[in-house]
């Protein structure tokens, strides 16, 4: 009795340890997002992560429709990348995310992290109009 329970604890840990794994360190999906920068800042309670909002542009529907954007949520852990996010709120990016399935507080709010930059522009900028 005592070896089947022996046994019975170690596959509950194992199936623990096994599911804690999936659902907060294994990488589901990586990938890259552009759109502006819309919001970056360092907030939190207990622990204060970074966290964004990038604003990606829709298309054009028929005539007379108006674009369509959608905003993409993310968390920062690198100080550096987040340095460079403070410095260019505001400007066309193009950014690489790791995505996974639960978030941790010490990593961030959202499941997204951004984990490097690829590209700034500043293609946005609005010229008063002028062509």
């Amino acid at each position: 009795m005592r070896k089947a329970t022996t046994i019975i604890i170690t596959i509950v840990v194992i199936a623990l340890i096994g599911f804690i794994y999936w659902r907060y360190f294994f990488v589901f999906a990586e990938g890259t997002k552009a759109g502006v920068l819309n919001t970056f800042q360092k907030k939190g309670y207990i622990f204060k992560t970074y966290e964004g909002q990038l604003i990606q542009s829709g298309f054009r529907g028929s005539p007379g429709t108006a674009i369509q954007s959608n905003q993409f949520s993310f968390s920062v852990t690198n100080e550096k990348v987040a340095q460079k996010l403070m410095e260019n709120s505001g400007k066309d990016m193009e950014l690489h995310y790791k995505r996974y399935i639960g978030a941790l507080p010490w990593r961030g709010m959202q499941v997204f992290i951004i984990d490097s930059v690829y590209n700034i522009s500043n293609a946005n900028n609005f010229n008063g109009g002028n062509p």
